[in-house]
């Protein structure tokens, strides 16, 4: 099997520095709750950038998977289209690379 690393990058809502908070923390305490219930995930971590530099991405996440298959399994998994749809509407940018370290 070869490891397949995923890494995902939004800009998130907020009317307000408060709301996009908010908003932020959602996002990050419902992907981390994917933890340990999707088969093939090995590692999953949610940075939230504190530069607020105006080209940063809001929020990053990094997940290890055991293969291609396995990302592929996790695209369609109930649990990750639960999130999904939970945060519905949060993210306004997303950016996404998939590779296989060397």
């Amino acid at each position: 099997m070869a490891l397949v690393k995923h890494i995902v990058m939004w800009n998130i809502l907020g009317a307000s520095p408060e709301e996009k908070l908010r908003n932020t923390e959602r996002l990050k305490a419902a992907f981390e709750g994917l933890r340990g219930r999707i088969p093939g995930l090995r590692t999953l971590e949610i940075g939230v950038d504190f530069s607020r530099v105006d080209y940063a991405c809001d929020v990053v996440l990094y997940s290890e998977f055991d293969s291609a298959q396995a990302l592929t399994d996790y695209a369609s998994h109930p649990e990750h289209l639960r999130v999904r749809q939970e945060l519905e509407g949060l993210r306004i940018a997303r950016h996404q690379v998939d590779y296989t370290p060397n």
